[in-house]
């Protein structure tokens, strides 16, 4: 990336005030809008007034490669759209508030200390202003657009009219560059010439004088250093997005990111509420890959054995290396990759948004299925892209920093369902502990949301209706996962099942509300069993062999839980659970025979556990 070139020099206010109101500056269309509090204006023009530093601006040169869609700072009303010379980099808030309180002839549009939207006018106190046993900040009055100061009962203070003015000897602020007709109305009304004369030497003077350093960006500056910039001296704002920027960039070339961005994520969540969780960037991060990817071979093609090949990438970096023209090439192929992506998750028994163990993952998958498309993918290759899918969450392999993975991931996997390369990293890198098992308590862990997929992949019925739940899952929000031994006949139990172990994914399945809160409650496993048998409620009896029917399609050894033997069924139960890990990864785990009993200790991991597996698999 070649570096921004840059000049500093020093700037009259007042030049820079006259080329915002004439539009020759203006502000990047990525700038966040205006927010300034009416006491932050009140110090700015006290610093002024004594001549204090408020710092540096930063601005870039028009007419290179960094082309941003402009727009006028706030309060400026241009007849027509200008071509600005400049943008403003750095120092929006100052400047804005600065064009506004002194050269705006409109009431200032601020908030109070509240956020409450205010709008003001600033006057600059004479005679404080040349007392020197006076603080700076007295000196600059704030009041509100009619001029008038109310309390509760009567008015403080009424500057409505310029006779008000001039009597109170209150010079208003945005007349510092064109103070010529208020001096003579004000002694027209009799006002103190001295007072005046001295006032204009020692505030107003300095007003008109004050320079500010600028730092000139060149137009060469390419546009991810200009970005680059842009985001370290904005430290007071919020970060902002690589989508915002884009859309910035894309709009210099009359091309509205943001609608078409709304209109594909309103077509993706009609197509599956799965995609409801994608974000701007992620759509980006796809679009970006398969643009890179697609130079990366033309590269290869034009040059065999070409050492020095483009970058598959999605980093920051990478995304705003993007030209419109691949943007426009790839958008519809990407959209296309997340539907389809949706339609593999369902098919991996994954239905709901909140069950995506990794809304990351979803990213790769997405470029992955979209370069192998656009035919629907052969069984061998669903299996493949299903395995290495599956050694992702269970190796918990997108925990961490997942940019690089996405690229890798990309490159590998679509070469070895092709045949033309070798298993991909995150395959080979891949581990599950059994352990793992005992720590896996809540949404929160990707594993446990692979865990129930895996579940619900073996058809997994409720125990009162025998209705698979993944066709429950659609239509009815109440199916959540439960504990199999109920969390308060565990803890009655002597000695008390540990609380780490009872509250593990081994001791849960999925359960409809209703079964859980009106038939299981706190009762043994035998008991709710025979409840079940007899009937509870409205609902029939069920047979036991299609009680235990349902049992098995959750994987819960029949024979333990009837004997409410807690040790055996957690033990058997983990082993079944293990066992569907490793037919989803096609990985072997290395079992712990004590791991599962009653004394067995539990080894705590984190939710980030892989971090872990990331760092020892790289």
């Amino acid at each position: 990336m070649h570096s921004a070139s840059f000049d500093s020099k020093k700037t009259n206010l007042i030049d820079l005030l006259r080329d915002v109101d004439a539009g020759k500056l203006q502000l990047p269309d990525f700038q966040r809008g205006w927010v300034w509090d009416d006491e932050r204006i009140r110090s700015l023009l006290a610093s002024i007034s004594v001549s204090f530093p408020i710092g540096a601006i930063m601005t870039l040169a028009t007419g290179g490669e960094s082309s941003f869609l402009p727009r006028a700072v706030e309060g400026v009303e241009l007849p027509t759209q200008n071509d600005p010379e400049t943008l403003l980099l750095d120092g929006q808030q100052r400047l804005t508030s600065l064009y506004q309180a002194l050269y705006g002839r409109s009431a200032v549009k601020t908030q109070d200390v509240r956020g409450k939207v205010i709008k003001r006018r600033y006057y600059i106190d004479m005679k404080l202003a040349l007392d020197d046993g006076t603080d700076r900040d007295e000196w600059i009055v704030s009041v509100p657009e009619d001029g008038i100061v109310r309390t509760l009962h009567d008015v403080a203070l009424d500057v409505s009219s310029p006779t008000l003015e001039y009597a109170q000897h209150l010079f208003p602020a945005n007349q510092v560059f064109d103070e010529v007709d208020w001096l003579l109305g004000y002694l027209d009304a009799g006002g103190d010439r001295a007072l005046f004369t001295e006032f204009k030497s020692s505030v107003i003077e300095r007003f008109q004088g004050y320079a500010l350093p600028v730092i000139e960006l060149g137009k060469e500056s390419p546009k991810e250093a200009v970005c680059l910039v842009f985001e370290k001296v904005n430290t007071g704002g919020v970060t902002l997005t690589v989508f915002e920027l884009m859309t910035a960039m894309f709009a210099a070339d009359n091309f509205q990111l943001r609608e078409d961005w709304n209109t594909r994520k309103a077509r993706m969540a009609d197509a599956s509420d799965l995609l409801l969780g994608v974000t701007n960037d992620q759509f980006l991060q796809v679009v970006t890959l398969l643009a890179t990817l697609e130079r990366r071979r033309m590269r290869e093609k034009e040059v065999p054995g070409a050492d020095a090949l483009p970058v598959v990438g999605t980093r920051r970096r990478d995304i705003l290396q993007l030209h419109l023209h691949e943007y426009k090439r790839w958008a519809d192929v990407a959209e296309a990759g997340f539907v389809e992506a949706a339609k593999f998750l369902v098919g991996e028994h994954v239905f709901a948004s909140r069950d995506i163990p990794y809304q990351t993952q979803v990213v790769p998958l997405a470029a992955i299925i979209a370069d192998l498309g656009p035919k629907p993918l052969p069984a061998t290759a669903r299996t493949m892209l299903a395995r290495w899918y599956w050694c992702g969450v269970f190796g918990e392999m997108y925990a961490g920093s997942v940019e690089t993975i996405f690229a890798r991931d990309l490159v590998e996997v679509t070469e070895w369902i092709r045949g033309g390369g070798k298993e991909p990293s995150t395959i080979t890198a891949s581990s599950f502990q059994a352990n793992r098992l005992l720590t896996l308590r809540t949404r929160n862990s990707a594993a446990y949301k692979g865990v129930h997929a895996r579940l619900m992949r073996l058809g997994s019925a409720d125990f009162q209706t025998g209705v698979d739940l993944s066709v429950e899952t659609f239509f009815d929000d109440s199916i959540d996962i439960h504990h199999i031994c109920p969390q308060s006949w565990c803890e009655k139990q002597s000695p008390p099942i540990p609380r780490e172990k009872y509250n593990s994914i081994i001791n849960k399945t999925a359960l409809s509300a209703y079964t859980n809160r009106h038939v299981i409650r706190g009762y043994a496993p035998s008991e709710y069993l025979a409840r079940l048998e007899r009937g509870v409620g409205e609902h029939a009896g069920v047979s036991p062999e299609v009680l235990d029917a349902s049992l098995r399609t959750h994987a819960i050894p029949i024979r333990q839980l009837r004997a409410d033997d807690f040790w055996g069924f957690f033990a058997v139960r983990a082993e079944e659970l293990l066992q569907l890990i490793e037919e989803a990864t096609g990985k072997s785990i290395t079992r712990d025979p004590t791991a599962f009993t009653s004394g067995a200790p539990v080894e705590e991991y984190e939710d980030g556990f892989g971090q872990y597996l990331n760092a020892a698999g790289s």
